[in-house]
């Protein structure tokens, strides 16, 4: 009896053992390490901070940050790294918005003289509605976005020798719309239609 109790243990401890191990092997194969995980899930708080204090945090990059940190918690440590990362990607892009807004406006948004606008290399619907020549306001990029939804099938994705419409003349209506929209958008991702986007198109 004592032969097969000390048998039964030294059984169950072999198989503790080898559950630990495969586990130390898959955390180490994935090269996804806690303390990796926690650093940047440190670093987005530490992004989203800079956001929220400009005033311009995305909404959803708070939610991101959580997820990771359960993710984290219940030992998921790649999915946790990818939502961290994630985090602070949107939080960097949130803060340069902020600082891209910081450059002074004229009161009236003049566009372009012929209506249109030709997109050459470097170009994104920000950049092109914060030149002064289109609507002096990158937050407006929405309403170029909506006069050529026929020809631009991701707003993240704008190709050189697109030619552009420019509404030269968008109601008040119009411009709250389209800005309300660029500032609560949430998280985007290339080749991906986002489904605020096409709300925001069907209004």
């Amino acid at each position: 009896m004592k032969i097969m109790k000390t048998m039964k243990i030294g059984g169950m401890m072999a198989l503790v053992l080898s559950v630990a191990i495969g586990c130390s092997s898959t955390s180490e194969q994935s090269g996804c390490t806690t303390e990796g995980a926690n650093a940047a899930i440190a670093a987005a708080k530490a992004a989203e901070a800079k956001a929220k204090a400009a005033n311009n945090e995305w909404r959803d990059t708070a939610d991101i940050i959580a997820k990771a940190e359960k993710a984290l918690a219940d030992g998921n440590c790649d999915e946790a790294m990818k939502l961290a990362n994630q985090a602070k990607d949107q939080a960097e892009n949130a803060l340069a918005q902020a600082q891209s807004q910081k450059v002074p406006m004229a009161e009236t948004a003049p566009a372009s003289s012929e209506g249109q606008y030709s997109v050459v290399k470097g170009d994104n619907l920000w950049n092109i509605s914060a030149k002064p020549s289109i609507y002096n306001n990158p937050y407006q990029w929405p309403l170029i976005y909506k006069a050529n939804s026929g020809k631009i099938k991701d707003a993240d994705l704008i190709y050189p020798g697109q030619v552009f419409d420019i509404n030269t003349n968008p109601t008040a209506a119009e411009v709250d719309a389209a800005v309300h929209h660029a500032k609560t958008r949430g998280a985007w991702s290339l080749g991906k239609v986002e489904e605020s986007d096409k709300a925001y198109l069907a209004k």
